[in-house]
């Protein structure tokens, strides 16, 4: 690769190529150091700000600072000024420094060592911006006073001998089944004053014969999909509500519900048979054997077949 490189002769800062070959150093945090380590002596600026000027977004900056904080280029630490107001230290280096040596950096100079005029990275403490107490005492009276009640309306009195209004044992149950859509649909969720107009309309459905799982699944089938919104759901509930559709007949049994299983013992496996009675046992186990039918046959003929038998002898 060919390379063609004018050393300027003004405003360049030396950075070290430990630094711009880091291999633990993203773009943005190698942008950082040297930005700040070319400010002339004497800026205060904090980290934040510079990564503001370069173009840094939050999340860029906070990944940046945690990989210059885990290199050792970048320190921050909380001290306690005079008036016990804290203020937040920042220090940047061109090389990586240990904890104790930023410790021994933070402890200051040795006492027999001049003094300096250097200021700490992040900036001077700043006064409160709220929590003071007012420089004139105002006038009048500042408390706060409760809002004024707004008039209630007078109920009308009742009579104690009119009869009580008859209560509706399917409005209770309607009502619950209203208040249960919203967990249908997040999207059900409509005006108190509409509720007991759709109470009434579900108890139709309850009073024909539907149950509340019915309803609901009326329901759930005429919404639309997910992601559309539904800016009425008082009016789309009223619109599902007001047809109350014919009880569908419950389906017949199956067939096989009206077999019974022989209980002769006679078969390897259950048998079963259509009864026409209360027999416990099919047909072929009701008749009787061969060997039972012969000697039914040996047997003389008693009561009526005697004397059925006798007459004929007779003749």
């Amino acid at each position: 690769m060919l390379r063609h490189a004018i050393p300027p002769s003004r405003c360049f800062s030396q950075i070290s190529n430990e630094i711009l070959r880091h291999r633990d150093l993203g773009s943005d945090a190698v942008r950082l150091l040297c930005w700040q380590l070319s400010l002339p002596d004497g800026v205060n600026e904090p980290l934040s700000k510079t990564a503001e000027r370069a173009g840094i977004r939050k999340v860029g900056f906070l990944r940046a600072k945690g990989q210059l904080k885990i290199a050792g280029y970048f320190h921050e630490w909380r001290e306690q000024g005079p008036g016990g107001r804290w203020a937040t230290r920042q220090l940047v280096s061109n090389v990586p420094l240990s904890a104790a040596e930023v410790a021994v950096l933070r402890s200051g100079p040795p006492a027999d060592s001049p003094p300096t005029d250097t200021r700490p990275a992040a900036g001077e403490p700043t006064g409160r911006a709220v929590g003071r107490h007012p420089e004139k005492t105002p006038a009048g009276n500042t408390s706060n006073p409760p809002p004024p009640e707004a008039p209630r309306c007078p109920k009308a009195p009742r009579d104690p001998e009119a009869p009580a209004a008859p209560e509706d044992p399917d409005v209770p149950e309607a009502r619950r089944l209203v208040d249960s859509l919203p967990a249908l649909d997040p999207r059900l969720r409509v005006p108190r004053a509409m509720l007991p107009e759709l109470a009434g309309l579900a108890a139709r459905w309850l009073e024909a014969g539907h149950v509340a799982e019915s309803v609901r699944d009326a329901v759930a089938r005429c919404l639309p999909g997910r992601g559309s919104p539904i800016h009425r759901p008082g009016g789309l509930l009223r619109y599902i509500l007001r047809e109350v559709p014919p009880v569908a007949p419950p389906p017949p049994p199956p067939w096989v519900a009206a077999l019974r299983e022989c209980e002769s013992g006679l078969h390897v496996q259950p048998y079963l048979f259509r009864p026409s009675g209360d027999e416990d046992h099919c047909g072929p186990c009701r008749e009787p054997s061969p060997a039972e039918a012969t000697s039914a046959a040996a047997r003389p003929p008693a009561g009526p077949d005697l004397a059925r038998a006798a007459l004929r002898s007779h003749l």
